[in-house]
């Protein structure tokens, strides 16, 4: 029936139905015997009508739709992480419903997110103890957190977040900054708490006591980033290093420094965690810690949800290796 637009009235005469009954068909297919549902949607297939995923989804109980639950923009990690997941569901020939939360926003978001159809859900807004984590399993929607971790260790991909911060400090302590400070994030994310774990033992391991290292916990905004920076500056001792919980903080702190006419690394050393894209940007070639896998873990996340989709895995609980990423924000301590 190549050469004109197929319609429905189409689809009725070939099926040998009448053009009400293919709407039924389309609409409220649990209504319908399932043989004439059957030979509508042959009918629409042998004529290519053009609703024929919509009617195929519906007779299914498929909406061919991912959930994401993406952080925040500013940080160049959920840009590098959506991409990847909305490139690997779009080939998978689903779409992708994408939210952007941040702290201010995730309620009114998960709301929406329960309030409408989806296959899957894919999320890193996780908190360690979020009440979300039994509301999706006993909906039974299949689900995966990136970049988070739940404390019922179930349904994760991440990176050895504890690793991570444990390198980050190592390879500034042992370039012999031993004034340094932490830059992190709320301790409620399994993420910031597991990094700055790691930083303790690093400090622990090189005989510091972690009490006497000035940290800055910040809602990762930045606002609250120059904030930190400023109090910073104020020290009594200021530190000649700066460890950053991820790369989007570093960033912003590159930033200020410059702004301020400090010079990186004379001045201040800074290093990140996450290794996105921009951090490797040579205009920026920020020292950081990353995953060892050339694979980006939104990547490696949304593989593991079309496993737990079709069934081949049922609880994911994947973390990965992490590696120091030495660039141009880090040097030897001069004064030692």
């Amino acid at each position: 029936m190549g050469g004109f637009l197929v319609s429905s009235k189409d689809v009725a005469k070939h099926a040998g139905v009448s053009q009400t009954t293919v709407s039924r068909v389309l609409n409220t297919p649990e209504l319908v015997k399932p043989k004439t549902v059957e030979k509508v949607m042959k009918a629409i297939e042998d004529l290519n009508y053009i609703p024929n995923d919509i009617a195929r989804s519906l007779v299914q109980k498929k909406t061919g739709i991912i959930t994401l639950i993406s952080g925040p923009l500013h940080n160049p990690f959920f840009v590098d992480t959506t991409t990847a997941i909305v490139n690997y569901v779009n080939a998978r020939g689903y779409k992708v419903n994408v939210y952007f939360g941040t702290e201010d926003n995730l309620h009114s978001i998960y709301n929406a997110v329960l309030e409408t159809k989806a296959d899957a859900i894919i999320l890193s807004s996780m908190l360690y103890q979020d009440d979300l984590f039994f509301t999706l399993e006993k909906l039974g929607i299949p689900f995966i957190m990136f970049n988070r971790k739940h404390q019922e260790n179930r349904h994760f991909v991440e990176i050895d977040n504890v690793q991570a911060g444990y390198l980050a400090a190592n390879h500034i302590l042992s370039l012999g900054h031993q004034s340094l400070c932490w830059i992190g994030g709320p301790h409620q994310m399994s993420t910031f708490f597991g990094r700055y774990h790691g930083f303790e033992k690093a400090l622990k391991d090189h005989e510091i006591e972690a009490k006497s290292v000035p940290t800055f916990f910040t809602n990762t905004n930045k606002e609250d980033i120059e904030k930190a920076f400023e109090e910073l500056l104020k020290l009594d001792r200021r530190p000649t290093a700066i460890c950053a919980a991820t790369d989007a903080i570093a960033i912003e702190i590159l930033n200020l420094c410059l702004e301020r006419g400090f010079q990186v690394p004379r001045d201040f050393n800074v290093i990140g965690i996450d290794n996105v894209e921009l951090s490797k940007h040579h205009s920026i070639a920020l020292t950081t810690v990353g995953i060892t896998s050339e694979e980006n873990l939104g990547f490696l996340a949304i593989e593991k949800l079309f496993e737990v989709m079709e069934k081949k895995n049922t609880c994911i609980q994947q973390t990965e290796s992490v590696k120091l990423f030495p660039r141009n924000t880090t040097c030897k301590n001069e004064l030692i």
